[in-house]
């Protein structure tokens, strides 16, 4: 495979559980930037996190669960069985609303998909695509959800005549309008491939030419590991050209997830200079952005080392072994050409790092708040549970918001708002504390950090 061609793609269709170790997220959230405001699903049953409740033991798992299996990734919809689909979407959907958290999902099973590269397979023709489309978009719900349709599928062309070409671009247009028809609310994206590829213009026409005038925007960098910037950048540009051709209010979503090394070649699955990237979140900074996501969740493989889609620890470890924890890494990296600089988050260049609200202590337990980064209509905080003299099996932190305040999205832990107070639980993995241990959670908020004064208690 030539480095612009496809990375292979997760095949995993496993039902989730609706047991959710994650973040829920306060309604009353407003979006930094972009149109989607919210907490992103972490799916409990990603293959990541299986890995890591069964080796609890391995060197690497401590790295890998805090570092990657904390965070939420798209659940990709590969198999294709018009049987079960709906069913599928609609258990992993249902589990992220339960939640009140946003699924994001991958929809990847057009015909003749990666033009018969390590992720070949996809529907046998397009009228079986539109009816596996059907149950899909049935199994949507009606609440937000983000829909990565198709990876590569316009992107790369290579193996299709004109008239593939222009049957394809039907069945995605179709597609689009069918998945936005089940649920208005659903975000849709189209493939816009990533910056080392086709020319912003040439992409452009070949979106407009698949049907992204019905779609909320476009998607790049799932097929490789170019940086955030330069992939910002291509993004303008393409949103650029699409407005001169008329088609205007689209927005970007940039995948993440293996982009904090080195770019280049397109596989993954034996190259060390590999880094996870930005942390996923809605809170761009960027008003031409609506995500930082992991599309390509982190650890499964390309399919030139190791069999497409298959989790493997140690590429999850050197992705991450390397990176900041979530709880000490400012979550948005503003873009310096956002259009919209009112709704454009400016880290402050001297962000706290000391403590910020008063140790509270309840039960056998205490919790301290830090701010570590501010911005101009936001925060990110961290707060420490430090065990006393017992051993709880389970804790909890609440507070009180602050007038024009709300919680985004947490890590490590678990979120629930009722009105003004907010309440943070252990995750799966650290309510356990021995004799004078401790656990960190981190939260990205809205409004001021303020100083809360925080409540820990054993649950």
């Amino acid at each position: 495979m030539s480095p612009s061609r496809s990375r292979s793609k997760i095949l995993a269709t496993a039902v989730v559980s609706a047991t959710v170790a994650g973040g829920l997220w306060a309604a009353t959230g407003a979006a930094s930037a972009g149109t989607i405001s919210g907490t992103l699903y972490r799916d409990p049953d990603a293959a990541v996190s299986r890995w890591v409740q069964a080796n609890p033991n391995d060197s690497r798992a401590t790295v890998i669960r805090n570092r990657i299996a904390s965070q939420p990734a798209s659940r990709w919809f590969a198999s294709f069985n018009v049987s079960t689909i709906r069913n599928e979407v609609s258990a992993y959907v249902g589990a992220a609303n339960a939640a009140g958290q946003i699924p994001v999902l991958t929809l990847y099973g057009i015909t003749n998909r990666d033009c018969g590269g390590a992720s070949s397979g996809g529907a046998p023709d397009l009228t079986q695509y539109q009816t596996w489309i059907n149950g899909a978009a049935q199994g949507l719900g009606g609440q937000t959800a983000v829909v990565i349709l198709e990876p590569d599928s316009i992107a790369l062309l290579t193996c299709l005549s004109s008239n593939e070409i222009a049957a394809r671009n039907q069945a995605l247009r179709t597609a689009t309008q069918t998945l936005k028809a089940a649920n208005p609310n659903a975000k849709v994206y189209l493939d816009a491939g990533h910056s080392t590829w086709n020319s912003a213009g040439e992409q452009a026409s070949r979106l407009a030419a698949a049907g992204v005038a019905a779609a909320d925007g476009f998607y790049t960098n799932v097929s490789n590991f170019n940086g955030t910037s330069g992939e910002a950048a291509y993004g303008r540009s393409i949103i650029s050209a699409l407005n001169g051709q008329g088609i205007s209010g689209k927005r970007q979503v940039i995948d993440t997830s293996r982009n904090g090394g080195a770019s280049g070649d397109w596989c993954g699955d034996d190259n060390t200079d590999r880094r996870i990237g930005q942390y996923p979140t809605t809170n761009t900074g960027d008003a031409n952005i609506d995500g930082y996501l992991w599309v390509k969740p982190p650890g499964e493989a390309d399919g030139c080392r190791y069999t497409a889609g298959s989790f493997q620890p140690d590429l999850a470890y050197s992705l991450a072994s390397s990176a900041p924890d979530p709880s000490t890494s400012p979550s948005v990296t503003p873009s310096t050409a956002s259009p919209s600089p009112s709704n454009s988050a400016s880290p402050s260049t001297s962000p706290s790092a000391s403590p910020s609200g008063s140790p509270s202590t309840g039960g056998s337990c205490t919790a301290t708040f830090r701010t570590t980064s501010s911005w101009q209509g936001g925060f990110q905080g961290e707060v420490t549970v430090a065990a006393g003299s017992g051993t709880p099996n389970g804790w909890a932190v609440t507070w009180t918001l602050a007038s024009g305040q709300s919680i985004n999205q947490v890590w490590g832990g678990v979120l629930s708002v009722s009105g003004s107070t907010v309440t943070v639980r252990n995750a799966a993995w650290n309510g356990t504390l021995p004799a004078g241990g401790s656990a960190q959670f981190g939260l990205i908020g809205s409004g001021s950090s303020g100083t809360p004064v925080l409540t820990c208690a054993r649950v």
